[in-house]
């Protein structure tokens, strides 16, 4: 994860006692001010390029969550997966760097990057997050994965601009059947198909740069932005390396996806993105965990030879 460059910053965040009893508790905390104002401004400018340029939609990094997401489609729930492929500069935020220190605080000291998002909600047109729990969308059950996600707001987070909303508990059961939404296998997001009441959701509002954790089990789900300002969000997650699971699990509703930006994304790899995509995890710092290297390796074998 660049842990030679974080060096040079320390965590100005911990976790309190309490906090951390909270998260176990409930399977989110929310942490006041996770990056300096001048980081978020910052953030927000750069996302912003990103989002404009589509920087990295070729490779089937960047988006619409709730579309079709065909070449000349308006979106309305843009995201790009690892933005910091394509901004280098987010190696090197105090956001980072605190998510980390908590992410060990959580999960003990063999914990890694999994991975980042960034996501828009457009003014006014901004859609809906659907209720989902995250290890839900791993695209290998066969796996047990034990992971945390941070999500800062690039701006004040409210509840007419879609901020997240949790139902505390939801992480101490499995994870609950999943389907794309409309049952639509074309459209890349999932969303729980039931077995929870959204009634016993809480909403999290928050200032900028301030951020909630949650854990991968946690039902979550964020609301349409109906404002007047773009509302965007910085995720990060953290896991300790997978292991193989004695348990079968069939997560059908991902096998079932059909997706443009899924597509986008192998014809990439095999046209040596792979081999740019091992880079990229190397400078993440991946490969220092043995366990890692061994996810890794099979998850990359499988984006090889799997065909539609």
């Amino acid at each position: 994860m660049g842990h030679k460059h974080q060096a040079a910053r320390k965590a100005t965040v911990v976790l309190s006692d309490e906090q951390v009893a909270t998260f176990r508790e409930k399977g989110y905390v929310a942490i006041p001010q996770m990056a300096p104002p001048d980081e978020v401004a910052s953030l927000r400018d750069i996302f912003d390029r990103l989002f404009d340029q589509k920087a990295g939609r070729a490779e089937g990094a960047q988006f619409d969550m709730v579309s079709h997401d065909e070449d000349g489609d308006v979106p309305s729930l843009p995201a790009i997966i690892n933005p910091v492929n394509y901004a280098p500069e987010l190696r090197h935020i105090q956001f980072r760097v605190n998510a980390l220190a908590i992410a060990r605080q959580l999960l003990g000291p063999t914990v890694t990057q999994a991975f980042e998002q960034a996501i828009l909600k457009p003014a006014w047109q901004g859609a809906a997050t659907p209720w989902h729990q995250d290890e839900a969308a791993r695209t290998d059950p066969n796996f047990d994965y034990n992971q945390i996600s941070f999500w800062m707001p690039l701006q004040e987070a409210t509840v007419d601009n879609g901020c997240m909303h949790f139902i505390a508990g939801s992480h101490e059961g499995g994870i609950l059947p999943h389907r794309s939404p409309g049952n639509d296998p074309k459209i890349p997001a999932i969303e729980c198909a039931g077995g929870f009441n959204p009634d016993e959701a809480t909403p999290c509002p928050m200032a900028e740069g301030c951020a909630s954790v949650h854990h991968g089990r946690t039902l979550h789900y964020a609301g349409p932005n109906q404002t007047a300002i773009p509302r965007r969000a910085y995720i990060l997650a953290f896991e300790v390396p997978p292991k193989p699971s004695s348990e079968k699990r069939d997560f059908y509703w991902n096998g079932a996806k059909q997706t443009a930006f899924i597509a986008r994304q192998r014809r990439w790899r095999r046209s040596g993105g792979i081999l740019i995509e091992i880079g990229r995890k190397a400078q993440m710092g991946v490969w220092r965990s043995p366990g890692r290297i061994v996810f890794e390796a099979r998850r990359a074998f499988r984006a090889l030879t799997k065909r539609r």
